[in-house]
């Protein structure tokens, strides 16, 4: 048996293959995750919910069967899908009084701070008030041209879990776990418990995607995974089809595979890892010393500022290899970095002019540096 009997907060996500069938929504499936999801609520957890289907729904509505690549039709579809998918789940969640609040984001809410701390604000509060917030994220308007698309709801899932510092992710797919291959396809193929930390031979073991109108397979879960394990959060990946899997996962039932949380960050920390970087910072040898033993960068360390950034975003530091060092939200813009590049702090002053800080950041001010940045 696992011990899960200090999680309270649980974020469990459902893909497009679990929720959609031939005929469009699959209603068992949803009233059996909503019943599941409300056992929890009994049992004392805060639940929320990451549901894919939005534009699947929409697609087989209009009886479109083919895979959605179009943006504008996957926009459309998702603007036809959404209020169908938050429908069936509330009524499904109104037999056991529960009330659904539907959360849309981008990948750029996560990014900004001030908006990430407003989300979690609000996630906070509804969930003090009983609710289960369901994510998605907002296909309507996301779009990877302009850089605020997730990709999948997968990873989505995981920096919404390591960003409201959930304590358990449960993962939800169409196989019972991490396998060493195949299963579907080679009958040597053996379940994987337990992982310790996710290397480039269990990465190996995922290949493929899920179905025609997903975006998400078993390697990009493998990625999600990372992310939450970087937070502090421990994930599930199992069956959906596996019968009462949510509730039984929490009980501490070995069902699918565990990926173990690394030592949680503080919550600034974890919003600076997963936040998408702007810009590069360059540094020296002495100042990739400095910052591998927990200093501030000068300006004095900087030899080369790539991209065009504002002060208080996040940048990538890496060394004069290219080799990423840290994340970090930098007190100054790019065209000032590259004015201060090579330069003492003394001389901030006389280059920039008075009121400017003397440090391009402090370590209270950086993050690992997060997977696939």
């Amino acid at each position: 048996m696992r011990d899960f009997s200090k999680i309270k907060r649980i974020v469990v996500k459902v893909g497009t293959n679990l929720l959609t069938d031939e005929s469009g929504i699959n209603e068992e499936r949803i009233k059996d995750i909503c019943a599941q999801l409300a056992e929890l609520k009994n049992m004392g957890y805060q639940v929320i919910l990451v549901s894919s289907g939005a534009i699947g729904m929409g697609a087989k509505v209009l009886k479109h069967m083919n895979p959605v690549v179009h943006i504008p039709l996957r926009q459309a579809f998702a603007a036809i899908g959404n209020p169908m998918l938050m429908s069936a789940y509330q009524r499904e969640l109104d037999k056991y009084n529960i009330i659904a609040a539907q959360v849309l984001i981008t990948k750029s809410v996560l990014n900004n701070r001030k908006s990430y701390v407003n989300l979690r604000s609000s996630v906070s509060t509804l969930l003090a008030l009983g609710t289960i917030p369901i994510f998605n994220e907002n296909d309507v308007v996301s779009t990877a041209e302009i850089g605020n698309v997730f990709g999948d709801n997968d990873r989505m899932s995981a920096m919404v879990a390591s960003k409201i510092e959930a304590d358990l992710l449960i993962l939800l797919t169409d196989i019972d776990g991490i396998y060493t291959a195949n299963p579907k396809k080679d009958k040597d193929a053996t379940l994987i418990r337990t992982i310790d930390k996710i290397t480039p031979e269990i990465m190996s073991y995922a290949k493929g995607k899920g179905s025609a109108f997903s975006t998400g397979g078993m390697k990009t879960k493998l990625y999600a995974a990372e992310i939450a394990q970087d937070g502090g959060c421990a994930t599930i990946i199992a069956s959906g089809y596996e019968n009462n899997a949510i509730v039984r996962i929490v009980k501490g039932e070995e069902i699918g595979t565990l990926i173990l949380p690394s030592k949680r960050l503080s919550a600034r920390e974890r919003w600076i890892m997963d936040a998408a970087v702007n810009g590069t910072i360059v540094v020296d040898d002495g100042a990739k010393n400095a910052l591998l033993c927990n200093k501030s960068l000068l300006p004095s360390g900087i030899l080369e500022v790539k991209g065009n950034f504002n002060e208080k975003e996040v940048v990538l530091v890496t060394d004069k290899d290219g080799i990423g060092l840290l994340k970090a939200v930098t007190n100054f813009s790019a065209s000032d970095l590259r004015a201060l590049a090579g330069h003492k702090s003394s001389e901030i002053d006389a280059i920039l002019g008075k009121g400017k800080r003397d440090v391009v950041f402090r370590p209270e001010d950086t993050s690992p540096v997060e997977h696939n940045v």
